[in-house]
């Protein structure tokens, strides 16, 4: 029960629909981050001090940028499922 209003206080602080935070689809997020974004960078672009991304929203903005720069055409789902990998691997914002 406490995990369920968790997920739901997440989904509102991100902004996101309640249905997507409990969604994330962490394995499809590290294959789409491992066939798109190595290809530009490796991932000392998520772990220097001085990054520009500088919180979950932003990093679901940034994610979203570099596909569109890569005219992938990925559905917000897939931005989110990639922007959370990236978040629990790199960036651990919270939730």
């Amino acid at each position: 029960m406490r995990l369920k209003f968790a997920l739901i206080g997440t989904a509102l602080l991100l902004g996101l629909p309640l249905s997507q935070a409990a969604a994330f689809d962490l394995a499809a997020g590290q294959e789409q981050y491992e066939e798109n974004c190595t290809s530009c960078h490796g991932s000392e672009v998520y772990t220097r001090k001085d990054r520009r991304v500088t919180s979950r929203k932003g990093l679901s903005a940034q994610v979203q940028r570099c596909q569109l720069a890569l005219n992938l055409n990925w559905f917000d789902d897939e931005v989110e499922n990639t922007a959370e990998f990236l978040n629990r691997n790199f960036y651990h914002f919270s939730q």
